[in-house]
């Protein structure tokens, strides 16, 4: 639901109460990602329909980005 989007990349945060340690994950993995982004100057936007599913975006500034040419 919308409103569980602006704390889903706090650590620990878990949608669903129903799941614990045991059966599921530990709440970290959305805090990590938004963290390592954070040190690249970088954000993550996360979008979501409730039982139609989510997409998560990671934005780099253009100065952070590694220009490759093709060989």
């Amino acid at each position: 639901e919308a409103k569980h989007l602006p704390r889903l990349t706090e650590r620990f945060y878990r949608v669903d109460d129903s799941r614990n340690s045991a059966t599921g994950g530990t709440g970290l993995g959305l805090a990590i990602v938004k963290h390592a982004l954070s040190r690249h100057d970088a954000r993550l936007d996360i979008s979501s329909q409730v039982s139609k599913g989510s997409s998560f975006t990671c934005h780099f500034p253009k100065q952070r980005l590694l220009q490759v040419t093709p060989q």
